[in-house]
């Protein structure tokens, strides 16, 4: 088992890509797409979850770590929202950038070059989020525990990825990278693709209760991102600490 979770072929892939986090049009287009319905997903669940009743800024007092925060695409929503966040990346390239935009937008945010199992931080999170992460790193079974150890009691995790299936090939790979040219070639790899159930039973493993399950899919008729319970594809899986 390797004793730590960095694909360092995954790091160097996306730290070449680092400038382009911010441009809506450039290589990382699909994420700025992508993002309204991650923000709002997770604002719903978090308000329900922990009976919030501030709307304008519901995430004032919580402790949130975005793991994989790239250039800090949902980690600065997240802060707007009035949370205490923390962003952690393995590439520092992505920190620096991520760093410079918080800066020039007067948001403070706490960001680290570390993966969960490097992070020397004492404190525990209400709120993690590994969104689009699992798919890159090695040993997941340490990166979720690790980012189980970071949790607080009762606190929630959300994990967004991709379903291992013929689907998700076709969509995620040959349409997405192949045909329609909305991510560079080799973004992804199939045999890292991990099945709703799968995850449900390694994150159990690690004190994580599966709480509820989102299929994300794009209409192309509307060029939106829309939930429903379709998770043949792209799906969010939230968590509970236990």
């Amino acid at each position: 088992m390797a004793n730590n979770t960095i694909n360092k072929e995954e790091i160097e892939k996306f730290s070449k890509l680092a400038e382009e986090w911010w441009d809506p049009d450039g290589k990382f287009k699909p994420l700025h797409k992508f993002n309204p319905i991650r923000i709002e997903l997770i604002k719903n669940k978090v308000i329900k979850e922990f009976n919030i009743q501030n709307k304008k800024k519901p995430f004032v007092n919580l402790d949130i770590l975005d793991i994989g925060c790239g250039g800090g695409l949902l980690t600065e929503p997240m802060c707007r929202l009035g949370g205490k966040l923390t962003g952690i990346d393995a590439s520092m390239k992505n920190i620096n950038i991520a760093q410079i935009h918080a800066k020039k937008n007067n948001l403070n945010i706490k960001y680290i070059c570390a993966s969960p199992e490097s992070l020397k931080i004492k404190k525990k999170f209400d709120v993690i989020l590994n969104m689009e992460v699992v798919e890159h790193v090695d040993d997941l079974n340490l990166f979720i525990k690790s980012s189980s150890s970071l949790l607080k009691k009762n606190g929630m995790m959300f994990i967004a990825t991709i379903n291992k299936t013929l689907k998700s090939y076709l969509f995620a790979i040959i349409g997405a990278e192949y045909i329609l040219n909305w991510l560079p070639t080799g973004t992804h790899d199939w045999f890292k693709f991990v099945k709703p159930d799968e995850l449900k039973i390694l994150c159990e493993k690690n004190s994580l209760k599966l709480f509820e399950i989102d299929g994300v899919n794009y209409n192309i008729l509307t060029d939106k991102w829309h939930t429903n319970k379709d998770t043949s594809v792209n799906y969010i899986s939230v968590f509970k600490k236990v």
